[in-house]
């Protein structure tokens, strides 16, 4: 994981910006403290952090071509840059670096190539020659980035909000699945897939054929040229990439699996209170697979003297992504500290197959089939945000095979009927029917808990009692004084925005967390659904009035 920042648009002598450039690049130095790099020229700046996972003994950014015409910062991996290579061969490589594909994939085919590309990114790149620019962001948005302007008018672009949100008058966004060229100055979206549309969901359910993907998605992700493991808190999700990423683990995948792994003993780390039930799922889960697992056990008071760094880190006041970030930052703090630098995780796979409780009230498979797009639409600014930026804030690099986008092509395209529970079926059956045999039946079929319940469930209590002491009555009552725009409804939320603000005080910066209670991250379509999720200002998965107790009767 590492972090970029770029200026367009430059006026001034570039000279002049090095020195903010540096300092906006250092205020995100934890994404990337292996090396720093910067390119300065008359009408751009791009400044890098490198966090050394593919091609560690070369491919230090920006990467500029062999002529030196074209500068590339990105952060990301791609995870088919190796038949991109074969296929680029006419191209002058000067690296071993993953993503200096993205050079070449520009010299051949201009700004039209990003369809190409299977991985997880954000890039800016910089062409000396036209004097143009792209900026561009992986389709479902693992990869975080920000951009704006400053008060000169120069164009900003940031891996975090904290780089630039001091310098610009103005911070938005940057869209999953969006290029800004500067030949049109125009940002649209690029990535646009068929299953989308509920009528292209119509493939019938194989679990073969999922499974199949699935563990090609996971062996795709396992390149690396550094000491990697996985996240498992016991749940189905993590515990199939466990399992999978387990069988291919003593061969190289940089090698197309010719040589032996360099670490071939898989690593699983899990964390959560004294007796919670991740941990006590995880480790039925390592002992079957066969990982060296490791298991660390926080306390609250731990969490809560936590809060203020994990909210600064993420750059979000909202609620579920706080209380499961918290535990997540502090393992992502055990895990540096063994030296690990890359993991594989299970975020996407709930909202791909419907997993959260409250699916289980979709009225039809039309409506389960758009809730599932309108969630992966918004999952940047959830358990992407939260998986990137809490292992980004100790140098540790997150990956997440459910959303590699071939198993997202294959899994999408289901007839969205074969994904609803009910009937006797729970969440996910059609994954976890195609795991079968690689996990012990008490993992393959254990009931969905939100990961923030699953640490334990004093943390939500704990984090509900503290925020009563730190907030009073009158707080609550004039929040919509102090915070016009989206005020909180609860101490807790209330609590949240507070330290936001005082690490990010401007209302452009406020403007990119998303609005409203995130039960689930869901919409208000989907809380139509049952008129018992209407009015929930707690997101919890026990908030879920009969789904959570009674969905598997």
């Amino acid at each position: 994981m590492c972090g970029i920042v770029g200026v367009f648009e430059i006026d001034a002598t570039p000279r002049q910006l090095r020195e903010k450039v540096l300092a906006a690049s250092g205020r995100q130095r934890h994404r990337g403290p292996d090396w720093s790099g910067i390119y300065v020229s008359p009408k751009a700046v791009i400044a890098h952090e490198r966090l050394a996972i593919v091609g560690i003994d070369s491919g230090a950014q920006p990467l500029v071509s062999g002529d030196g015409l074209h500068v590339l910062g990105v952060n990301g991996e791609i995870y088919n840059h190796r038949e991109l290579r074969r296929e680029l061969d006419d191209y002058n490589f000067q690296t071993h670096s993953d993503c200096e594909v993205i050079l070449a994939l520009y010299r051949k085919h201009g700004a039209d190539f990003l369809h190409r590309l299977n991985g997880i990114y954000a890039f800016v790149l910089w062409d000396e020659e036209s004097q143009r620019y792209l900026i561009g962001r992986d389709p479902i948005g693992v990869i975080p980035l920000y951009h704006g302007r400053d008060d000169d008018g120069l164009l900003w672009v940031a891996s975090e909000l904290k780089a630039i949100e001091p310098l610009c008058r103005q911070v938005h966004l940057f869209p999953p699945g969006h290029l800004l060229d500067s030949r049109d100055g125009q940002i649209r979206r690029w990535y646009q897939p068929a299953w989308r549309a509920v009528e292209c969901a119509n493939q019938a359910a194989e679990s073969t054929k999922l499974r199949e993907a699935l563990e090609a998605a996971v062996h795709r992700q396992m390149m690396c040229d550094v000491p990697y493991g996985v996240l498992l808190s016991g749940g189905l999700d993590s515990s199939l990439v466990a399992s999978i990423a387990q069988r291919f683990a003593d061969l190289r995948v940089e090698s197309d699996d010719t040589e032996a792994a360099w670490w071939p003993r898989l690593h699983s780390f899990a964390i959560g209170l004294e007796g919670s039930p991740d941990l006590a799922a995880a480790r039925v889960a390592a002992e079957a697979i066969g990982t060296q697992h490791h298991e660390f056990i926080y306390t609250i008071q731990e969490g809560l003297d936590a809060l203020d760094d994990v909210i600064r880190h993420i750059e979000t006041f909202d609620v579920t992504t706080i209380r499961a970030s918290t535990p997540m930052f502090l393992l992502a703090r055990r895990i540096k500290a063994m030296g690990v630098k890359m993991v594989l995780s299970g975020e996407g796979a709930d909202e791909i197959f419907g997993g959260y409780l409250y699916f289980h009230k979709a009225p039809d498979a039309q409506a389960f089939h758009e809730e599932t797009v309108r969630k992966l639409d918004k999952l940047h600014l959830y358990d992407c945000l939260r998986a990137n930026k809490s292992m980004a804030a100790w140098g540790v690099e997150a990956r997440v095979p459910f959303l590699d986008l071939e198993f997202i092509e294959v899994a999408m395209s289901l007839d969205p009927a074969a994904k609803m529970a009910g009937g006797g079926r729970p969440e996910k059956a059609i994954l976890r029917e195609a795991g079968e045999g690689l996990l012990p039946r008490e993992i393959l079929w254990r009931q969905k808990e939100q990961f923030s319940d699953g640490v334990g469930y004093g943390w939500i209590d704990a984090l509900r009692d503290h925020a009563d002491q730190q907030v009073s009555d009158r707080e609550l009552a004039e929040a919509e004084q102090r915070f016009p725009l989206n005020p909180p409804l609860t101490k807790e939320q209330y609590l949240y925005r507070r330290i936001f603000e005082r690490h990010f005080p401007s209302q452009a910066a406020a403007a990119t967390v998303p609005a409203g209670p995130s039960i689930a991250c869901s919409t208000p379509e989907a809380l139509a659904w049952d008129e018992s999720f209407q009015g929930m200002a707690d997101p919890s998965g026990r908030a879920m009035r009969g789904v959570h107790q009674d969905s598997y009767q």
